[in-house]
């Protein structure tokens, strides 16, 4: 007897009957360390050794799914927390998940430091060498797990808080038993590179007025090679840290008085209004039209979309006139009320709606950072209504959009289709099917690779993300395409079809930059600061040798500024080569400087900021040039 299983691939494979996952993992030889860490069975993640069943849709996760990383982490946490456990065995454990970018793990009366690091890395290596496997034992009642964890009142404190419904389950790997629902990796031998990163104070479960523990944060990796690459790109991104070069730069800061709601100063504003000017021209070639919602809207319009029942939390609220209002979290509700104060007609379809908008969202204080994570930001929103019909066409208009867009920066990217969950959705099956079929249709028109995120989609739609990588390729999730079945049902949308019915309409949100805050932030850092002419705040510093070269380097500064450049004068006492080190820290990007020579042949004498030396050139030629390149928004610079 046999069973036929369903693979992610769209292929099918016959196993015998009662075969588990990893019996699957080895017909399909995925043996590397990196390979088949993880499984999805018909959208459950579960442990390899599930038994499968016929008709079953299998996923198996690789370490580059985040899904695979995840199973993969956590288990690292756990190798963490036996390793610290031999060493401090007075030590108390209590939560440590998977996180971005590794685990963390937190105990109780522990103290340890950096120094201790060293110690705590041999004894998780000598776990990883005994290649433990991990064991899952489900546990009888409520009452065995108080049992079992009585040494242990956080452990106690968890159990306590489960449903009496729940079901309780631990892991076990060598002498190490841990609380924990699962999945883990089958054995702990795949994980072939460890490294601890910091210690931390954190509260238990996040609020300041419980006891304080000890976090230890990690990093592992299936390849020593990938762990060296990443502790290579760390170093990197921490001299690109946007958080530094921001306020460094004049570009921005963030005050007490305000938590995460970025003030945006001069320079920084004109990096801002170039890349709302470019999306703007943008959206006019793609024909788009703009509007703007108000801020603050009634709870009554938050009910119907939905947000008030189920994203309160996360929004700022006001009481007034005995009326409930809400700072929009988000711009579609408002999209959703203009859309619906007109009558629409077949022929407007499809209907491209842009607006750039204001959204505050109530993040914990200890998630903010920098422009990453903020409470107000600025979503580069659209949402574009149409027929069924014009699914494909709009998915590949969108997608040739965030080409040309992301190109211009310089910025790579790859796709992640995401489809159905497997439970609480809304629209048909016939709906899904068709919304599916459009994105994977122009995906598959346009040739382009993507992976796809088997049940990871929204509960009202399959969607489509972009992850751009930056230039020391690491990779940010910033534009989306979602097509929503929800909210033209909720707001009751409608057009006219030729035969004079009335139609609900499709819709599609896409962001392409996402949060202008966040998405300014990467190009800082993708940037190193360095921006191209076309984006930079300060594209010119004209400097005097004397103070008898002032007139004439005034006189070029004016004329620099009247053509539209962002030009700065050094006409302070410092020496000439301190102020060219002043201009090449403030990133100049071209810098003039002014003496007897170029001021008896009104010329100037031309360096960039990477300390090339053009030398003399004419004053014509050069601006010739400059505005050839920022008006074509080029990357490098005809002086490079």
């Amino acid at each position: 007897m046999s069973i036929l299983v369903h693979l992610r691939n769209d292929n099918s494979i016959e196993l015998p009957a009662n075969s588990t996952a990893k019996d699957l993992i080895g017909r399909l030889n995925l043996t590397a360390p990196h390979e088949a860490l993880g499984v999805s069975i018909n959208g459950k993640n579960v442990d390899l050794d599930h038994v499968l069943q016929n008709d079953d849709q299998v996923i198996l996760w690789n370490f580059d799914d985040p899904q695979g990383k995840e199973v993969f982490w956590h288990t690292s946490a756990h190798v963490l927390a036996q390793a610290i456990l031999r060493l401090w065995p007075e030590a108390k454990p209590t939560i440590g998940p998977p996180i971005e970018n590794g685990f963390y793990y937190d105990f109780a009366n522990l103290q340890i430091s950096d120094a201790d690091f060293e110690r705590i890395e041999q004894e998780a290596n000598a776990i990883l060498n005994a290649n433990y496997v991990s064991e899952r034992q489900i546990l009888a009642s409520k009452a065995d797990a108080l049992k079992l964890f009585s040494d242990n009142q956080y452990k106690c404190e968890l159990i306590e808080s489960f449903t009496p419904d729940s079901i309780l389950s631990g892991y076990r790997q060598g002498e190490f038993f841990d609380l924990c629902r699962g999945p883990h990796l089958n054995n702990v031998g795949k994980i072939k590179a460890f490294k601890l990163m910091k210690v931390a104070g954190a509260y238990w479960r996040g609020d300041a007025n419980n006891e304080m523990l000890t976090r230890v944060y990690g990093i592992s990796f299936p390849d020593r090679k990938m762990l060296k690459e990443y502790l290579k790109q760390l170093e990197e991104s921490k001299k690109r840290d946007h958080k530094i070069l921001g306020p460094k730069l004049d570009l921005f800061s963030l005050k007490e008085e305000a938590p995460g709601m970025p003030f945006i100063h001069p320079k920084g504003l004109i990096i801002w209004n170039q890349l709302l000017s470019y999306i703007r021209q943008c959206l006019n070639a793609h024909d788009y039209i703009e509007i703007k919602t108000p801020s603050m809207m009634t709870r009554e319009l938050w009910e119907i979309s939905g947000h008030w029942g189920n994203y309160r939390q996360n929004m700022f609220t006001s009481h007034i006139e005995e009326r409930d209002f809400a700072i929009k979290p988000m711009n579609c509700p408002g999209c959703m009320l203009y859309y619906k104060g007109h009558t629409h007609s077949y022929r407007e379809l499809p209907l491209r709606i842009a607006e750039i908008g204001n959204v505050h969202r109530f993040e914990p204080s200890g998630s903010l950072s920098g422009l990453f994570r903020v409470r107000s930001f600025h979503q580069d929103d659209a949402h574009i209504f149409m027929k069924p019909s014009d699914i494909q066409q709009e998915i590949t208009s969108v997608l040739t959009l965030a080409d040309e867009i992301y190109a211009t920066f310089g910025l790579t990217y790859r796709l992640e289709l995401s489809t159905r969950p497997a439970k609480n959705t809304i629209g048909s099956d016939e709906e899904w099917k068709v919304a599916t079929a459009g994105l994977k249709g122009a995906l598959d028109a346009l040739g382009r690779d993507y992976r796809i995120n088997e049940g990871d989609g929204a509960f009202y739609g399959p969607k489509i993300d972009f992850h751009i990588r930056d230039a020391i390729n690491r990779s940010w999730q910033c534009g989306t395409i979602q097509l929503d079945m929800a909210l033209p049902e909720k707001f009751e949308l409608e057009y006219t079809t030729p035969e004079g019915s009335r139609q609900r309409p499709v819709m599609i949100h896409r962001a392409i930059f996402g949060s202008i805050e966040r998405f300014m932030g990467i190009l800082i850092e993708h940037y190193m600061g360095k921006f191209p002419l076309w984006l930079s705040p300060l594209q010119v510093r004209v400097l005097t040798v004397s103070d008898r070269h002032e007139p004439y380097a005034m006189q070029i500064t004016n004329t620099l500024k009247k053509a539209g450049f962002h030009v700065e004068l050094d006409i302070s006492q410092e020496s000439l080569g301190k102020k060219i080190r002043n201009a090449q820290l403030a990133q100049a990007n071209y810098i003039l400087t002014i003496g007897d020579l170029e001021m008896a042949n009104q010329t100037i004498n031309l360096r960039t900021r990477d300390n090339v030396v053009h030398g003399e050139v004419q004053l014509t030629q050069f601006k010739e040039k400059i505005e050839d390149e920022r008006s074509k928004r080029a990357a490098t610079s005809p002086y490079s």
